[in-house]
């Protein structure tokens, strides 16, 4: 049984995902949601769920939310860490039930679970996509994230699983706040990669460094690595997407370099 696992939801202004997220969390006793108060619908909705324990927070960090968060839960259970526009889906749940309802449990050694997504544009799920896979459900005791760049990195100790049922991501929030969130994440990212050595960076992140290259290669790797060009004209926004925030990261990373 996955009684023993609590969702745990970051929101701002998710009235456009949390109830297709929400709605696919029938299955857990509790759902714990730490809002960063949300001017738009999102509290109202979380209204409607008996489950749901709606908490607030002012947002600073991605790490310091999701830490708080954690330190709102039972110790000894499990986390399923989730964004507000991430979709578990009924083979994600069925594959949980195998492990932590086996005659066996779930080995005392195994600390999270590794799953990938399904990434989708507009509702469309895509062939493919650079987001990647994540330990969205780990034992909480084990669990602490720590700040990288625009976003935070799980840092747990012990054995991972992966996964084979895969969640989706699908965001349906406004263009114009896609836009506002690259433009933020890029001045974060480009300070990210100035405070760290070459041979401390992903090949990744060291083709970042080279001017301009990166967006040309996002649109080479999305559209025929990734096979989003079987993917029509949702496969094409979504790579074009992704080459605009390459080059928004490259126009800040400029921007930095000149105001030294």
């Amino acid at each position: 049984m996955l009684n023993t696992v609590t969702p745990l939801i970051l929101t701002f202004n998710e009235e456009a995902n949390i109830r297709r997220t929400l709605d696919a969390l029938s299955w857990a006793s509790q759902i714990v949601v730490v809002d960063s108060y949300s001017t738009d619908a999102t509290k109202t909705i979380c209204a409607e769920y008996a489950k749901i324990r709606f908490l607030q927070r002012e947002f600073d960090q991605h790490a310091a939310q999701w830490n708080y968060g954690l330190s709102q839960l039972d110790e000894h259970g499990w986390t399923l860490a989730l964004d507000a526009d991430h979709i578990v889906s009924a083979e994600y749940v069925a594959e949980l039930e195998s492990y932590f309802s086996s005659a066996n449990g779930t080995p005392s050694d195994v600390c999270g679970f590794r799953n990938e997504f399904i990434y989708c544009q507009d509702g469309k799920p895509l062939k493919g996509s650079l987001y990647p896979p994540l330990i969205a459900l780990f034992k909480t005791s084990h669990g602490h994230y720590l700040q990288e760049g625009h976003t935070q990195r799980l840092q747990i100790s012990g054995e991972i699983i992966d996964l084979k049922s895969r969640n989706y991501h699908d965001d349906r929030k406004p263009f114009s706040r896609w836009i506002k969130a690259q433009q933020k994440y890029a001045k974060l990212d480009a300070a990210k990669l100035s405070k760290r050595s070459f041979g401390q960076l992903r090949w990744t992140d060291r083709a970042r460094l080279i001017p301009f290259l990166s967006p040309l290669l996002v649109l080479f790797y999305t559209l025929f690595i990734k096979g989003l060009v079987l993917s029509g004209l949702a496969g094409f926004k979504y790579s074009v997407q992704r080459v605009y925030a390459e080059h928004l990261l490259q126009v800040a990373r400029i921007k930095r370099w000149f105001s030294r």
